[in-house]
């Protein structure tokens, strides 16, 4: 079992965040909580990529699919589709936004990362994301705009929920070399227990 210290997160910049040049502002934010920034790179994904990397089954199809439809009733839209096709244009949306410019991957290290940069991101939705939050501060698409458009919501960040997905995805996008290894000096305020030699 990996120490806490030492968890894992993987963390998209979506072509969203690129083009608005929040970049800098969301890495500042992520190494303002203390997290080690251990591999990044800025890339044009390919579909095969993000399959895998949004690689759900078909309960999740379905589930996904089930609430378009009810949402579609609701508003009085007409139904054309299976719910599982529904749930597959999900994916598919997000594919298609995913590869449409560049992307910054990262990988994220510190006690228990994939909570923290879940709290700083906020929640999926931008619309209901808290202020204080990534997507509350610098986003305000919302589910229905995004349904409407036929598209994927514009979030600005992937991040990785829960650890599994993070042991998962790490993989597809940085190769064990990728991923560094080092000492970074303000982990000795976080993590030391005594403090030693701080005081001359």
């Amino acid at each position: 079992m990996t120490h806490p210290k030492k968890e894992k997160t993987l963390v998209i910049l979506k072509p969203d965040a690129v083009q608005r040049g929040l970049v800098g502002e969301i890495i500042k934010r992520i190494e303002n909580a203390g997290l080690k920034l251990v591999a990044l790179k800025l890339v044009i994904a390919t579909e095969e990529q993000l399959w895998a990397h949004y690689q759900k089954d078909e309960a999740w199809f379905k589930k996904k699919g089930e609430r378009t439809v009810e949402e579609l009733k609701a508003a009085g839209r007409p139904i054309e589709k299976e719910a599982l096709e529904y749930g597959k244009d999900i994916i598919r949306a997000l594919v298609k936004f995913m590869s449409s410019g560049p992307i910054v991957p990262m990988v994220w290290e510190g006690n228990q990362a994939v909570g923290i940069v879940k709290k700083i991101v906020g929640s999926t939705e931008p619309l209901t994301s808290d202020g204080g939050t990534i997507r509350g501060d610098y986003t305000l698409d919302s589910y229905e705009l995004s349904s409407l458009d036929a598209r994927a919501v514009r979030n600005l960040v992937h991040c990785s929920d829960p650890v599994a997905d993070a042991d998962r995805e790490i993989p597809i996008w940085f190769g064990n070399d990728e991923v560094l290894k080092y000492r970074l000096i303000a982990e000795q305020i976080l993590y030391d227990v005594n403090l030693d030699g701080l005081k001359e």
